[in-house]
Formats: C-alpha cells, sequence, structure tokens
C-alpha cells in the first residue's frame, strides 16, 4: 500500500454558518469512515503566496490550495475513488498524487525500476 496525498483546491465559503456546519459533518463522517486508510486528515490552510524566480505574488494562483490530507490505497485508483466521495467536491476540486517514499537520495519506484530482474 501507498500513501496518497489529497490536496484540496477551490472551494467557495458555505452560505451560512448551518451549510458550514452541515458540510463538516459530513467531513467528519467521511474521515470517520476511511478508519486506518485515513493517515493524516490533515488542515486548513490560509491565504498562501508563490515563491517562483520571478518574486512573489499574492493568493496562490488560479486554483489555491485550501488543504490537504493524506490516504493509505492500495493503487491510485483506489486513492481516485476515496476521493470521489470526499465532500470536499461540494466546493472544490481535489488533486490525487502518490507520496513517493525517498530512500538514498532516490525514490523508492526509481530503485525498483532500475534493479535487474532473473
Amino acid at each position: 500500500m501507498s500513501n496518497y496525498i489529497f490536496a484540496y483546491h477551490g472551494g467557495k465559503k458555505p452560505e451560512s454558518p448551518e451549510a458550514g456546519a452541515k458540510l463538516m459533518a459530513k467531513w467528519q463522517a467521511w474521515v470517520g469512515g476511511m478508519g486506518d486508510a485515513m493517515v493524516n486528515p490533515g488542515t486548513p490552510l490560509g491565504k498562501s503566496k508563490t515563491v517562483s524566480s520571478d518574486g512573489v505574488s499574492d493568493g496562490g494562483g488560479s486554483n489555491p490550495l485550501m488543504g490537504f490530507s493524506i490516504v493509505k490505497a492500495d493503487s491510485m485508483d483506489a486513492a481516485i475513488a476515496i476521493a470521489s466521495g470526499c465532500p470536499h467536491l461540494e466546493i472544490g476540486t481535489i488533486e490525487v498524487a502518490e507520496a513517493m517514499e525517498m530512500q538514498s537520495g532516490t525514490t523508492k519506484n526509481q530503485q525498483s525500476q532500475s534493479t535487474p530482474r532473473g
């Protein structure tokens, strides 16, 4: 099993405190229903800045990062299936990426690809 990062993008503010509470209840139920697959539920993020070789800009670009979670899954398809049930999709999008393990300057996948098979 691998860890997958769920990067939450976009997201509009709930229209009322009640709508926010309803969304939070859905989030808590979703997280609670994952059991051991939820490695780190993450945290919401505040305003960001983007740093590049050209300087610093405000706001995180056109699709700012709003938060993240780390989820354990058997495959990218399994991680996508988990993300598909996330209530964040009611207000934004989720980017799913495998977290690569680093070992001695290379990723675990790079090492397995260069290992001779015999």
